[in-house]
């Protein structure tokens, strides 16, 4: 029986290993900026109507030079300088779309929890003099630097200086600031991708934070200094995805996107105004390791997704697409599941003339949505949906979970993943289930009579005794949550080592009771608020 438990338990992680494999070696890839050869064309000959209509989209005054310039076929380098500058000024374009576009909070209370929330005031009282100092110098800065700036520094300054006006605090919170990560201690690198680095630190000793910002030895300023040349201009193109990242945590704000406390412009590595975000610290999700954890954390993470998902289909910016979706752009923060990585986040739908347009792409199959308006109809939202199912849905849902709801959510997993329910209809199934685990209406047979007997011990627990158990909340022994005392017995007499066990006094995010499985009672001791019930009978 054993052999046969370790020979499933080894099938299943090699069946997860290699789809995790399949589906991380074949993710759909997203092209933001295709057709890049006309785009650059455009621009050139946009450039120079705008000169030559009087705009002024360069700030500063170019004379004479600039019209000789724009007047004469772009060269390679002038041309490679142009690109730059486009993608520049569309990712700046994208960040004022979601600053202009008004939102507000729709959930209830403010997501900020109440001791962060206290913290957070103390600190940003003694930032607030520097930050309106801060915007002051911006303004000046920005106006005195209008004659004098290329291009993709005056849009920089100007995202600056807007976020600074528009951005001073979230629900009544202030934001923190540069004086707050002058000081930070604990300082822990703890990873980087394409564009950002990402350390840990402690803010006064008392708020633990997450410090992003743009990698410079990073895939992304690597190649594009390769090409252009320009580390300053890199940066800028760089950092337009914090930037953007900063403004979408500003504007969509719910319990399952990682909040923004601060940021910061100062001078660094020879490159004026660098940007660090200030942001909730969570912890990275480990899928091996949650396939270890107990049936119920794993049903909250799939349930604080959809919850994600469907507050993201129907957001204030319309419906919100993760372009980049997967598991390590997310983190758990006391055990809730949270998106920390917004930079490739969209809330454009997909445009098209026909069906043939609007084709999903997936390692498994692929799905062709309805072409309505010139819009592919809900391709933002499915795309997330599918996204859950083969990242999550699939290897954390259904197993080791309690045998009358499998059914359930068998359903829930072959409904997401053909595509047949939306995000609502799979919101309202998972919280059924939740109702249904947290009322205890999951439990079979109640009403029958337990084959063996229990001694019921008030304040008393037994020390040692432990047996392994999968899975459990405690890898050196055998803990489980339970609705009740009943189901408690039920679970130590489906276990053949199992002769005593002990409920204490703590809880799980369900209410359900957490309760340690012994082989025997022999080592009892006094514990007050615990009860031990001991087997008398086989």
């Amino acid at each position: 029986m054993k052999r046969r438990k370790i020979a499933v338990a080894a099938g299943f992680c090699l069946s997860f290993f290699l789809g995790t494999l399949m589906n991380l070696l074949f993710i759909p890839g997203f092209d933001h900026h295709q057709n890049h050869g006309d785009r650059v064309h455009r621009f050139y000959h946009e450039q120079r109507q705008r000169v030559l209509d009087g705009s002024k989209l360069h700030v500063r005054d170019s004379g004479a030079a600039a019209l000789v310039e724009l007047n004469s076929e772009p060269t390679t380098s002038s041309r490679r300088r142009l690109d730059l500058q486009l993608q520049i000024r569309e990712r700046y374009d994208e960040v004022l779309r979601y600053r202009q576009q008004q939102s507000s909070w729709l959930g209830t209370g403010n997501p900020v929890r109440p001791l962060e929330r206290r913290k957070l005031m103390d600190l940003a009282q003694r930032n607030n003099w520097e930050s309106n100092k801060g915007t002051e110098r911006i303004s000046n800065q920005y106006m005195d630097s209008h004659h004098r700036l290329s291009p993709s520094e005056s849009l920089y300054t100007k995202s600056r200086k807007d976020f600074a006006m528009n951005t001073r605090t979230i629900n009544g919170t202030q934001m923190l600031g540069c004086s707050s990560i002058d000081n930070v201690t604990d300082v822990q690198y703890l990873g980087s991708g394409y564009t950002k680095a990402v350390y840990k630190a402690a803010v006064n000793n008392t708020l633990s934070v997450a410090l992003k910002s743009v990698d410079f030895g990073g895939h992304d300023m690597e190649n594009c200094v390769k090409k252009y040349g320009s580390t300053a201009d890199c940066y800028r193109l760089a950092s337009f995805k914090i930037i953007k990242e900063m403004t979408l945590m500003e504007r969509l704000q719910h319990p399952n996107i990682l909040k923004l406390f601060g940021y910061c412009y100062q001078d660094s590595n020879d490159i004026r105004d660098t940007v660090t975000a200030i942001t909730e610290l969570g912890s990275p999700l480990e899928m091996i390791q949650l396939l270890q954890t107990s049936w119920e954390e794993r049903f909250r993470i799939c349930l604080s997704l959809v919850r994600l998902l469907h507050y993201l289909a129907h957001s204030p910016l319309g419906s919100v697409t993760l372009l980049d979706f997967r598991p390590r752009q997310f983190v758990l923060v006391h055990g809730e599941l949270k998106v920390t990585d917004l930079d490739d986040a969209s809330a454009e739908e997909t445009p098209c003339s026909a069906p043939a347009d609007c084709v999903m792409e997936f390692p498994a199959r692929n799905f062709t949505l309805p072409c309505s308006r010139g819009r592919c109809s809900g391709m933002n939202e499915k795309r997330n949906l599918y996204n859950a199912y083969r990242f999550f849905f699939t290897y954390l849902l259904p197993h080791s979970a309690p045998p009358a709801l499998r059914p359930l959510l068998d359903k829930i997993v072959n409904s997401t993943g053909e595509l047949v329910w939306g995000v609502d209809e799979t919101l309202v199934q998972l919280e059924k289930v939740l109702h249904l685990y947290k009322n205890g209406l999951y439990l079979q047979n109640s009403t029958q009579p337990h084959k063996a007997e229990f001694k019921r011990m008030a304040d008393v627990s037994i020390s040692g005794e432990n047996y392994r158990c999968w899975p459990s909340y405690q890898h050196e022994g055998c803990m489980l949550s339970v609705f009740s005392v009943r189901e408690a017995m039920s679970v130590c007499e489906s276990h053949a080592q199992c002769r005593a066990f002990v409920m204490t006094n703590q809880t799980t995010w369900t209410g359900h009771q957490l309760v340690f499985f012994k082989t025997g009672a022999a080592s009892l001791s006094p514990s007050p608020g615990k009860v031990t019930f001991v087997r008398v009978n086989s």
